[in-house]
């Protein structure tokens, strides 16, 4: 269930930054492009996304913990841009999925869907608390 969530979080992040157009990230939604086919892109890409960050991500995150004491964390915003991007680039494949622009864009993109998902994250997961303690 929670990975559910995850991935309807990222789907809602994500629609949230193709909607400001200065990012250049944009969906490219199944034929014909009405609102269901929308929806149902977000919730792939956002599987999509879910995916990545839990396989790629966490490998290159290992890999990594030299550059993050060396940068004192800020190399995740770097990572979590091309975690974004990685994501547009399997969906490009098709005529359907995400698009990005400049990295250092898609850099503040990643940073902005990282922003959404952790305050939503904590709403839902306070929620979720409040239901176990009654």
């Amino acid at each position: 269930m929670r990975f559910v969530v995850r991935v309807a979080v990222n789907a809602f992040a994500i629609w949230i930054v193709t909607l400001l157009p200065a990012l250049q990230v944009r969906l490219v939604p199944f034929a014909p492009g009405e609102w269901f086919q929308v929806l149902l892109t977000l919730l792939v890409v956002g599987l999509i996304f879910a995916v990545v960050n839990a396989i790629v991500g966490t490998v290159v995150r290992i890999v990594a913990i030299p550059l993050y004491i060396l940068t004192l964390g800020l190399i995740s915003l770097v990572i979590n841009g091309f975690l974004l991007w990685l994501t547009a680039a399997i969906t490009s494949g098709w005529d359907w999925g995400l698009r990005t622009g400049e990295f250092w864009l898609t850099v503040v993109a990643a940073l902005l869907i990282g922003i959404i998902n952790a305050v939503l994250g904590g709403v839902l997961r306070s929620r979720r608390n409040e239901r176990v303690r009654d």
